[in-house]
């Protein structure tokens, strides 16, 4: 291992009014969830999405799950959900006993596709078994293609939720991500462009979805002298401390885009021209943040595989990591029907099996990516020259 400082994936970057706002949540001794900072939190993410409501939640994963519930996902429904993601997206289907059906990317975006989508939902029309729901996820920082996503959901009756878990301030065709769906979530997780340590956020036009998802987040309790309750609830409230932390990161957001977008660059222009390399397209449908810079590695190109760049870079005590293993080649949903782009082509397979997720925080400095970028052309050059010696 490297004796130099390690390089981390996508670390927290504290802006400068997050101490403050802290220090003011606990200078009002609201420090349990509900308070002034959660209202505050909730008003100015509403406003920077441009949706009507929004609820401040524990996790991303809460916010899905709250979402689903609010679409009437039940015990024996299907849910259609984005194969290439985190496992949290598809975890809330199992927790409401509806059953997942993946839908693959496509090359434009990396996000569902709308031919696989299309086909799913033709099928499922057919068979008179349409999902109660759709969950598209928006990959990297990125937005999927929303307009013939939504334009099928909404021809089929199909709700949405929109997982923009890691594509907060990212564009498509004007609206910010997370406002397509009838109900989009946001996560904080302490790797997210912003984050709270741990939060999320249900956002929607919907106002009265909201307020409703809001009783349940708060174990349900009705408005009693008493302790009465009559629904199920869950305990999934953000603290005050937490919101407070947000606020502080939201004001910053913009700038940790661009140092992100600025990040992206300049892998792109060093790494770029190297055999075998490409990046996640950016469609001119909108603004990715680039959360994260992922880059594939084309086995016609090269002979050096993402799992060997990823070993090599870890020796050089830097964090890497593959593409998300799809979720139709998880053991947990093995069972669970998946529809390719393409009836002989998955895209997903693909990326996760040549996908590298290259260090991308907004705090990460020239000197730190010129060592990434030395120890990826050193790896693709050693590789290319063991070749010529064979």
């Amino acid at each position: 291992m490297s004796a130099q400082q390690r390089i981390f994936l996508s670390p927290p970057h504290m802006g400068a009014d997050e101490r403050d706002l802290v220090a003011d949540a606990f200078a009002s001794n609201w420090i349990a969830p509900l308070g002034e900072h959660v209202d505050a939190f909730e008003r100015e993410i509403a406003q920077y999405v441009g949706v009507k409501a929004a609820l401040a939640v524990s996790s991303g994963t809460a916010a899905i799950h709250l979402g689903l519930r609010l679409a009437g996902v039940a015990p024996g429904d299907t849910v259609f959900c984005s194969s290439l993601t985190f496992v949290a997206s598809a975890n809330p289907i199992l927790y409401q006993g509806a059953t997942p059906v993946f839908i693959d990317s496509e090359e434009g975006s990396w996000n569902m596709s709308p031919q696989a989508l299309e086909r799913a939902l033709r099928e499922a029309a057919a068979a008179d078994r349409l999902p109660k729901a759709v969950v598209i996820v928006n990959l990297y920082g990125q937005s999927a293609d929303m307009g013939p996503l939504i334009g099928l959901c909404e021809q089929y009756g199909v709700c949405v939720v929109e997982d923009a878990a890691e594509s907060l301030g990212a564009v498509y065709k004007g609206r910010m991500s997370g406002a397509f769906g009838h109900v989009g979530t946001f996560s904080f997780n302490g790797n997210k462009i912003m984050t709270t340590s741990g939060g999320g956020m249900l956002v929607s036009d919907d106002v009265e979805a909201i307020e409703k998802a809001r009783f349940w987040s708060t174990q349900a309790k009705e408005p009693a002298r008493h302790y009465q309750h009559e629904e199920m609830g869950y305990n999934y409230r953000l603290s005050n401390v937490l919101a407070a932390i947000g606020r502080g990161q939201l004001r910053v957001l913009e700038e940790r885009i661009e140092a992100r977008r600025g990040i992206y660059k300049r892998y792109e222009q060093a790494l770029g021209q190297l055999p075998g390399i490409s990046f996640m397209p950016e469609p001119a449908t909108g603004r990715s943040t680039r959360w994260l810079t992922v880059m594939t590695l084309n086995p016609a190109d090269t002979t050096l595989s993402a799992a060997q760049l990823i070993d090599a870079l870890g020796k050089e005590n830097i964090e890497a990591r593959p593409v998300w293993k799809p979720m139709h080649l998880q053991p947990l949903f093995e069972q669970c029907q998946y529809y390719p782009h393409q009836p002989d082509e998955s895209v997903s397979d693909r990326l996760f099996a040549q996908g590298v997720c290259l260090p991308s925080g907004s705090s990460l400095t020239a000197e730190q990516q010129e060592r990434v970028v030395d120890v990826i052309t050193n790896c693709l050059l050693n590789q290319e020259q063991g070749v010529r010696h064979v």
